[in-house]
């Protein structure tokens, strides 16, 4: 099932609770490539782009030490992200569902009602690791799931995502884990570079 998140449901920002921080290269069979979801490559340089501009963003905020604090797995939060739009958006085609720029428009603007102004939707949502020019986008696809599940139903919906996601081959890095369709995650895989740090007195 493709889980779904949204500046009003996470709590804390990152969907690998435990996946470990990366400390060196794995391989693929994508070189340059941090994900493949059908014949769409999300470069690892796209992917540090989308996590840069939170970084910064993060910078900028009054709340910038407790934001890069929290957010330590920032990249493997974005990727799987990344994916998820592209399973969704995908969906949506398949099955009739779009979102108009007006539509767009007015869920912006009841989300700013909803939590008081365009800095406080900025604000919740880079928290959970969103840039502020990223919003419109997960809004976008929030959208699409939302008009999915009106069409389908919940229950089909989740597994209609599913199927989409095991006929787009989601293939991520090793070093950003392993795609699991049903969950609509990334699970984490051990490393053998992912080695605890030695003791105080204890030979590295």
């Amino acid at each position: 099932m493709i889980r779904r998140r949204t500046a009003f449901s996470v709590t804390a920002a990152g969907l690998l609770a435990a996946a470990p921080l990366l400390t060196g290269c794995g391989s693929t069979p994508h070189p340059g490539a941090a994900a493949v979801v059908g014949k769409d490559r999300i470069t690892v340089s796209q992917l540090q782009r989308q996590v840069e501009d939170v970084r910064e963003a993060q910078r900028s905020s009054p709340q910038g030490p407790q934001l890069l604090a929290g957010s330590a797995r920032l990249s493997q939060d974005t990727l799987i992200r990344l994916v998820q739009y592209r399973i969704v958006e995908r969906a949506g085609r398949d099955n009739g569902v779009d979102v108009t720029r007006r539509e767009l428009q007015e869920r912006r603007q009841q989300v700013e009602r909803m939590l008081g102004g365009a800095e406080a939707v900025d604000g919740r949502f880079l928290a959970a690791g969103i840039a502020p020019g990223q919003v419109d986008r997960e809004l976008s696809v929030g959208l699409v799931r939302s008009k999915l599940e009106r069409k389908l139903g919940q229950a089909r919906t989740n597994e209609v995502l599913r199927k989409t996601s095991d006929a787009l081959h989601v293939d991520v890095n090793p070093r950003y884990g392993t795609w699991d369709a049903e969950r609509g995650t990334a699970q984490p895989v051990p490393e053998p570079w992912l080695r605890p740090a030695p003791a105080p007195g204890q030979p590295a």
